[in-house]
């Protein structure tokens, strides 16, 4: 009783008494269920936040002294680097065991007709394995090659955790070792009705909440004790990306090279970048721009830049501002424990606009919006590359490591990353003087996957070239 009357008064406090209206109704479980939500939400720091995101929402505005990046790339007449030393740096950090691999994957297939965790998604364009497998069998090669376990963290959120854990499990961790993988959850915020900020109630007896985005892994590292593990491992770097790109390269050595070493990067948070060819991706850009006084790194949302500035070109035609996120980082264990540790630290909140199923209050029936009812807010990773010392980018080809699946069809789906795999493989494969059939418009007439765990770049691939016969038609998997 003591709970239920301390939680009546803090939810009277900030206007959110509606979610026990049907407190009465629950059985002794399901009120203990629904007290335990409400008491793990920070109400005292939502009417601040209703007010700003969800009553009075600013529009978000770009510095007028916004300028392009200058990525460190292999493109011509770019800067002059030595990418050989930062393999050698890269690879002495890997040999190390001063790396570890962490993949945001709270999300679920749903967009993809999937009913389950996007990362159990079969994204293999010949093996059908799923992106988890996929990503694994990067770290299995990345010890072959190295002669180190990867310690690999895997966030999940409170909607995915039992079935991703239940999927490696099922799986045996792909042939990886037990101790060496770390599942923990990201936080929630609670759902807020548009232009009121209240609560949402998803059923009688459970609050509407949504994951607080992978700006949120950040404190979740820390709360898990993810970052306690990574100081007994002696791990320094952690290799941040997302869950859907079964192309992303884990562990590039010249990127953790440049990382730690080059010039102007402090060594807390570094980005991987792609060109891009369409001022309309979809992808936010990165930019510098003159904050408290000095020059940061940050991400401008693709939404947030104004059309003229996506839309200018240079002089050789390409974009202005053509270094394309695609939210692959490196980021050192010191910068996040300082950040976690810091008391005042705390990324802005974004705002999302989504349909959420809702008890309607006046009937106590479940309602499914055709429309966008519902504010959700989540912090965004790349927040934290203003807070560097100063961050670096480094360029890599989209070709090479780019084939996300966020749709069920079209452009960026599980059609489009088979297509991306194996003209990544095709191409390879030429470079190793391999005749691969292709049809009249220049595309490959075969369908094929590199296995990672034997190749993570051309030249690993020789010794499998030799002598290599592909017909029209086939399926390989290299």
């Amino acid at each position: 009783m003591q709970q239920l009357h301390e939680i009546r008064s803090r939810l009277a406090r900030v206007e959110q008494s509606h979610l026990l209206r049907y407190y009465d109704e629950l059985s002794e479980a399901h009120q203990r269920d629904l007290l335990a939500q409400i008491a793990a939400i920070d109400l005292e720091r939502l009417p601040p936040l209703i007010d700003r995101y969800v009553r009075s929402p600013v529009a978000a505005s770009v510095p007028a002294e916004l300028e392009p990046v200058e990525p460190y790339s292999t493109r011509p007449g770019a800067r002059a680097w030595d990418a050989t030393s930062a393999r050698a740096t890269g690879e002495r950090l890997l040999r190390g065991g001063k790396v570890a691999a962490f993949v945001v994957a709270g999300g679920q297939g749903s967009r993809l007709g999937y009913d389950g965790p996007k990362g159990c998604f079969r994204a293999g364009a010949v093996s059908g394995r799923s992106l988890f497998e996929m990503f694994a069998r990067q770290l299995l090669g990345a010890k072959a090659r190295y002669g180190r376990d990867v310690p690999w963290y895997i966030m999940t959120s409170p909607l995915n955790h039992r079935a991703t854990v239940g999927f490696f499990e099922d799986h045996h961790y792909f042939g990886l070792e037990r101790a060496n993988i770390m599942f923990f959850q990201q936080g929630v915020m609670p759902s807020l009705e548009m232009g009121t900020g209240r609560i949402l109630l998803s059923r009688k007896d459970e609050v509407a909440t949504n994951p607080d985005g992978h700006g949120g892994s950040i404190a979740a590292l820390r709360k898990s004790g993810a970052l306690l593990d990574m100081h007994r491992r002696g791990i320094e770097h952690l290799s941040y990306f997302q869950v859907d790109n079964p192309l992303v390269r884990i562990l590039d050595p010249i990127f953790l090279g440049l990382h730690a070493d080059a010039p102007d990067s402090s060594g807390e948070m570094s980005s991987k970048t792609i060109a891009k060819t369409d001022p309309g991706e979809k992808v936010g850009v990165f930019a510098r721009l003159t904050r408290d006084g000095r020059k940061v790194l940050d991400v401008i949302e693709y939404s947030d830049l104004p059309a003229h500035l996506a839309s200018a070109r240079n002089a050789d035609g390409t974009l202005r501002f053509q270094a394309g996120s695609i939210a692959v980082h490196l980021i050192s264990v010191a910068f996040l424990e300082k950040l976690a540790n810091d008391p005042k630290f705390e990324l802005p909140y974004h705002r999302a606009d989504k349909k959420v199923a809702f008890i309607d209050e006046r009937t106590g029936e479940l309602v499914q919006p055709s429309v966008n009812n519902a504010v959700k807010l989540e912090k965004f990773v790349f927040d934290a590359l203003p807070l560097c010392r100063s961050s670096i980018v480094y360029e890599t080809c989209r070709e090479e490591e780019f084939a996300p699946i966020k749709n069920a069809t079209g452009n960026d789906s599980p059609e489009s990353c088979t297509r991306l795999q194996t003209a990544r493989a095709a191409a390879w494969l030429e470079g190793m003087g391999v005749r691969v059939p292709r049809h009249a418009d220049g595309t490959p007439d075969c369908t094929l996957e590199i296995d990672p765990a034997h190749a993570a770049e051309p030249q690993d691939l020789r010794a499998r070239a030799d002598g290599l016969a592909i017909r029209a038609g086939a399926q390989m998997l290299l």
